[in-house]
C-alpha cells in the first residue's frame, strides 16, 4: 500500500494519484501518449492509403459495458487496463471510462470508482475504494481486490447498471 503525502489515504502499489485529493503518489515525469480509437485509425488509413498493422487480438475491443438504463454500449479497445468514474470540473484525474453522461453523479459513482483489467486472457474489476461500492451480481466487492468477471455479469458502480459484454 502507498500513503498519499498531502491526506495520508491509502492507495494500491502501482498508483500514480491519490483517489481521494488527486496529490501526486510518486515524483516521476510522466509522458502522456496519444490512443488511436478503431475509428481514428479507420479515418487515418482513408486518408494516407496506407494499411497499419492490426492491433494484436487480444486488445481489439476486448470487453464492452451495455448501460442498462439508456441502451448505449460503450466498447473499450487498445489498452488492458480502464478506470471507471466522473469527471468533474477542476479535477486533476480524469477516468478513462467518464460515466458522467450516464447520470454518474446522482448514482453515486466516485471519481475513479473502479477499474476493469485483462490480465492473461481473464477479465477482472476491482473497487478502487469508492464511497458506494461496487456490486458484481448483487454482491458488494471488497475494495482492492481483483474479482473475475464473466460476459453477462452485471456491475453496479453505486446504483449506475452496466452489464459486461466480452468479446
Amino acid at each position: 500500500m502507498i500513503i498519499c503525502p498531502n491526506c495520508q489515504h491509502k492507495e494500491m502499489n502501482g498508483a500514480i494519484y491519490c483517489s481521494k485529493c488527486g496529490a501526486q503518489l510518486i515524483d516521476v515525469t510522466i509522458a502522456t501518449h496519444k490512443i488511436h480509437t478503431a475509428e481514428a485509425r479507420q479515418e487515418a488509413q482513408r486518408d494516407t492509403g496506407r494499411t497499419q498493422p492490426p492491433l494484436p487480438a487480444h486488445l481489439q475491443s476486448w470487453i464492452s459495458l451495455n448501460m442498462i438504463e439508456s441502451g448505449q454500449i460503450l466498447p473499450l479497445a487498445d489498452r488492458t487496463e480502464f478506470t471507471l468514474g466522473r469527471s468533474e470540473e477542476g479535477q486533476p484525474i480524469v477516468p478513462d471510462v467518464d460515466l458522467s453522461p450516464h447520470n454518474a453523479y446522482a448514482n453515486g459513482v466516485s471519481r475513479l470508482h473502479a477499474v476493469l483489467k485483462l490480465i492473461q486472457e481473464q477479465i477482472v474489476i476491482v473497487d478502487l475504494g469508492s464511497s458506494n461500492g461496487t456490486y458484481l451480481n448483487g454482491i458488494r466487492l471488497p475494495p482492492y481486490v481483483e474479482t473475475p468477471v464473466a460476459h453477462g455479469d452485471v456491475i453496479y458502480l453505486g446504483k449506475l447498471k452496466m452489464q459486461v459484454l466480452i468479446e
